[in-house]
């Protein structure tokens, strides 16, 4: 059955790089395609936030290289990364690029594609499940709820230089986004919190922090705008973290899956009213 699910999917070639999406964590979460292309390549390339349980996937003889990069650790440069692939490709290796989450999704694979185009390698893109989707489902949240949500922003908490991005409209997002998911956003939530609040969002609004999401090590504090930054000093989480603000945050009570495998019960859905059912 695993032969035939594998045998119609494209082939890694040789001189070929293909930018891959690792998911939120759990390697059980990679597509099929990532998976046979961990297999088939001669050099994998992986950030800081891949997963290694998903590394396992490749042969003994593979060369790994990590090119993480880390808010206020020495990292490798971007354009080094992308350097360094097409310098693989060249050279005649099948070279996989790994990211953890999508690689288009924060992940700079944009950036690393368009380097491989100015040098006439040939790719292919390998989507994965994005944290700010997989990462929250694992922690028992919905981004989307019909009775609660028909829209929902995904924004980066910090830009190039390390602070938060003047060129998001934050008021916009704060009045018109009833949810909200930001990526790199911990380090700097107290200034996040403030232009929320005063863009009209309530300081009692639900806030979840996802610490290392859809691994096991997945720690998930639930508090309100107005009291995140306080509770997540007293908490002592650190980044990797998923940040979400919004309703959406309260079904955590009812949808808590992993919660409940660890036997934690779960409550009754709150939004809706008591002896309805959902039609």
């Amino acid at each position: 059955m695993i032969d035939a699910a594998f045998s119609h999917l494209p082939v890694l070639e040789p001189g070929n790089v293909w930018l891959v999406g690792a998911g939120p964590g759990d390697p059980g979460l990679l597509t099929l395609l990532a998976a046979k292309g961990l297999f088939e390549a001669d050099v994998i390339v992986h950030d800081a936030l891949v997963n290694e349980e998903c590394l396992a996937l490749a042969r003994p003889e593979t060369l790994v290289e990590y090119a993480g990069k880390r808010g206020g650790k020495p990292s490798a440069k971007q354009r080094d990364i992308s350097l360094r692939l097409v310098e693989l490709a060249r050279a005649g290796k099948r070279v996989l690029r790994l990211k953890g989450g999508d690689p288009f999704v924060f992940g700079r694979g944009g950036e690393e594609a368009l380097t491989l185009v100015e040098h006439n390698i040939p790719f292919r893109i390998v989507p994965g499940i994005t944290a700010g989707i997989g990462g929250l489902a694992y922690a028992g949240i919905p981004v989307t709820h019909r009775d609660i949500n028909h829209a929902v922003t995904f924004l980066t908490g910090h830009d190039s230089s390390g602070i938060v991005p003047d060129r998001i409209n934050w008021e916009a997002i704060g009045r018109g986004s009833p949810v909200i998911v930001m990526y790199m956003a911990m380090k700097h939530i107290a200034e996040i919190s403030a232009r929320l609040i005063a863009a009209g969002r309530l300081s009692s609004e639900p806030v979840a922090f996802v610490c290392n999401a859809a691994t096991g090590r997945q720690l998930v504090l639930e508090t309100t705008l107005g009291e995140a930054t306080e509770a997540v000093a007293a908490s002592g989480l650190e980044p990797p973290a998923v940040v979400v603000v919004g309703e959406v945050v309260r079904l955590r009570a009812s949808l808590d899956w992993l919660g409940a495998l660890a036997g934690r019960r779960l409550q009754p859905d709150p939004f809706r009213p008591s002896g309805k059912v959902r039609a």
